[in-house]
């Protein structure tokens, strides 16, 4: 079938040639068999490749470590922030609270650096303290 136009399709004979076999599926004969198992293995041997890139990109380096351990902190320092303005505007900032609760309760990467684990140790002692005057102000 052929479409011409806007005017519809129009039927045209087919260039194809008719087989006069039987039809149906059949597998080629002769040397398939040792191709089937080159392709056989080439595909394991795929599938090995991608596991072994896989559990390489599982290994953190220490630079990732650090980048995951600032990325907490300072996502802290962020909450620490925003509480500061909603205490500040006189508000109760409970979302905020329980947004710097939930921060501080994830798991603290180790950076495998002194200086950035000190840090990072004020900065949660800083959350804990907000976060139990805030619970000493609701329980008065």
């Amino acid at each position: 079938m052929k479409v011409t136009g806007p005017s519809g399709t129009t039927s045209t004979p087919s260039s194809r040639p008719s087989r006069s076999s039987g039809g149906g599926f059949s597998l080629p004969s002769g040397g398939a068999s040792g191709a089937g198992a080159a392709s056989a293995a080439s595909a394991a041997g795929g599938v090995a490749g991608v596991s072994a890139l896989m559990a390489l990109q599982g290994v953190e380096d220490a630079t990732e470590r650090r980048r995951r351990a600032m990325r907490r902190g300072g996502g802290l320092l962020d909450r620490l922030d925003e509480l500061k303005l909603v205490m500040l505007a006189g508000q109760d900032g409970v979302g905020v609270l329980n947004t710097l609760a939930r921060a501080v309760r994830e798991e603290r990467p180790d950076s495998a650096d002194p200086g950035l684990d000190a840090v990072l140790d004020q900065i949660d002692l800083r959350a804990a303290v907000e976060l139990a005057k805030a619970d000493m102000r609701r329980s008065a």
